[in-house]
């Protein structure tokens, strides 16, 4: 999981995000994205994900597609995400 608490006013002003990782075909949720404010970097997006352990082999793929909608799909100017 994160490092960080959730705020959830973060949510309420959309400067919070959590996002399942949904297993296709079948739906079945495998993990999960957090992108919230950097609290000790003001301006910065903090990102963490997860992925079950029976799921282990898609962690590095998720990280691959999720930098890439960050940096294609999004505004922030700095992003910290733990490389894999």
């Amino acid at each position: 999981m994160t490092d960080q608490p959730f705020v959830p006013a973060d949510f309420e002003a959309r400067r919070g995000f959590t996002y399942s990782v949904r297993a296709v075909p079948g739906g079945a949720v495998v993990g999960c994205v957090y992108i919230c404010p950097d609290r000790e970097r003001p301006g910065a997006t903090k990102v963490s994900s997860w992925v079950r352990a029976d799921r282990a082999e898609l962690d590095a793929p998720l990280h691959r597609a999720v930098s890439a909608w960050l940096a294609t799909a999004w505004p922030f100017a700095e992003v910290t995400y733990a490389p894999r």
